[in-house]
């Protein structure tokens, strides 16, 4: 449709008429198209004319619904970094002016997101507590706050200290937090301390904080040592500790809720029958060293320490002609144990009569070596020596077959051992073990150990 040069009003409204009539034409197809565009969806696409179809194309396959992945859950999500539900502040960036033109811009879309999560300045507190005395107008005397009024009025204003001390339980905890969990030194915490916040504190100081916590603490530690003694199954385990130069160890006893630490110069049975109670009546679940054999009840050696001996004996006898019996044997005892490890689903009367099948079996395979000369002569005479002690498991599902649990619940002693070389005097080493074994038990039941320092410090002010 072509206008005239100079259209009249009424060519206009002409036109305008013929293009409204145009549209509603328009639009009946528009949804008539619709229409048949929605039934072809409904009745699915239809399979192409073989005529139309190329020799080479291969015909279409149904597609297989997704798997679920073994061992790894499925996401709901994709694995973009999600953002921040609440961020403090929100920064929008925008063009004012059209480069080009220098036309003002106004309106917009949201283009892309940019999150930046920094820290704060550290801002240290200090609170000043000023005692006001007042005399009565009545008897004459002078009144001071008591030592209970003083402290409420320190809790109230948000400083809560810890005995005598000027430091407030949250840095006396998170000075605690640093050494035991951080494993830091106590130089490595006084830079830390003023970097972040300014405070200056002498490492006579922060050894006194230490050793503060650890004695409000004391009593927790006592209570997880009752605790620890109603456990039904307690794994044991030692390293070495120096204190002052001079030799001795740390023992460490845990269960899946607990962690308890011991410094003592000894590594004779006695620490672990004073720690656990000569009438202890659980499992106890150790390694072969000699020190557990004072307990008379029931044991559970450790089968991860055996079979490390049986791999390093069967690889270092690998290729030797004249001991080709080895092999087999290595190979028999394994089987033994990843045999022992499936049967402990059974009713308890089956895992009693397991229990003592796969005991008669151990004895069998450790008498197969009748020669002392024997490479396997070592391991056997360990097997025949705790032949009662191997199987506990099978009877009893709820303890493991290995020590593991005590090993990890050392391992960050060990770590801090290579930091630090151990302690100065014995006050230094108590300090130790009761740090550490709060920490490790807040850590071991899934709790906050800063959080959970801070509330026992506010109770224990």
């Amino acid at each position: 449709m072509t206008l005239p040069e100079q259209p009249t009003v009424e060519q206009l409204l002409a036109i305008i008429v013929q293009l409204q009539e145009r549209i509603v034409t328009l639009e009946a197809e528009n949804a008539a198209l619709r229409e048949q565009l929605r039934k072809q969806d409904k009745q699915g696409p239809k399979p192409p004319l073989l005529s139309d179809v190329p020799h080479f194309v291969k015909a279409n396959k149904p597609k297989k619904e997704p798997k679920e992945k073994k061992g790894r859950r499925q996401r709901d999500r994709g694995y973009s970094r999600p953002a921040s539900s609440c961020p403090a502040r929100t920064v929008p960036v925008t063009v004012e002016n059209c480069p080009d033109c220098g036309r003002p811009l106004s309106g917009g879309w949201l283009h892309a997101a940019r999150e930046v999560i920094d820290i704060l300045p550290a801002v240290t507190e200090v609170v000043r507590c000023l005692v006001v005395g007042r005399r009565c107008g009545v008897c004459r005397k002078r009144r001071l706050p008591r030592s209970q009024e003083r402290k409420a009025a320190l809790a109230a204003a948000g400083a809560c200290a810890l005995g005598q001390h000027r430091f407030g339980v949250r840095l006396a905890s998170l000075i605690a937090h640093l050494k035991t969990v951080g494993r830091m030194s106590v130089r490595t915490i006084q830079k830390l301390l003023h970097s972040l916040f300014g405070l200056t504190i002498s490492s006579g100081g922060i050894v006194d904080l230490l050793k503060a916590v650890a004695d409000a603490g004391k009593k927790a530690y006592d209570t997880l040592l009752s605790d620890l003694r109603a456990s039904p199954f307690v794994h044991a385990d030692e390293t070495g500790w120096r204190e002052d130069g001079i030799n001795g160890y740390l023992w460490s006893f845990s269960t899946p809720a607990i962690r308890l630490f011991v410094r003592d110069r000894s590594r004779s049975h006695d620490i672990p029958e004073r720690m656990l109670g000569s009438d202890y009546r659980g499992i106890l679940c150790s390694d072969f060293y000699s020190g557990y054999h004072y307990h008379l009840g029931e044991h559970q050696r450790c089968w991860v320490h055996l079979l490390r001996d049986n791999h390093n004996l069967k690889a270092a006898f690998a290729d030797d002609e004249r001991f080709p019996e080895v092999q087999d044997w290595c190979d028999r005892l394994y089987a033994l144990y990843e045999e022992a490890t499936s049967v402990c689903w059974l009713r308890k009367q089956d895992r009693v009569r397991a229990r003592a099948d796969f005991q008669r079996r151990l004895v069998d395979l450790a008498r197969l070596c009748t020669s002392k000369e024997a490479p396997q002569a070592t391991l056997a005479a360990r097997l025949l020596q705790h032949e009662a002690e191997m199987f506990t498991f099978i009877e009893h599902p709820e303890v493991p077959s290995d020590n593991n649990a005590a090993e990890r619940a050392i391992r960050p002693a060990v770590i801090a051992r290579k930091v630090s070389g151990g302690t100065r005097s014995a006050a230094g080493s108590d300090t130790l073990s009761v740090l550490m074994s709060l920490f490790g038990t807040w850590q071991a039941r899934g709790m906050d150990p800063l959080a959970a320092c801070v509330d026992m410090l506010r109770n224990h002010a």
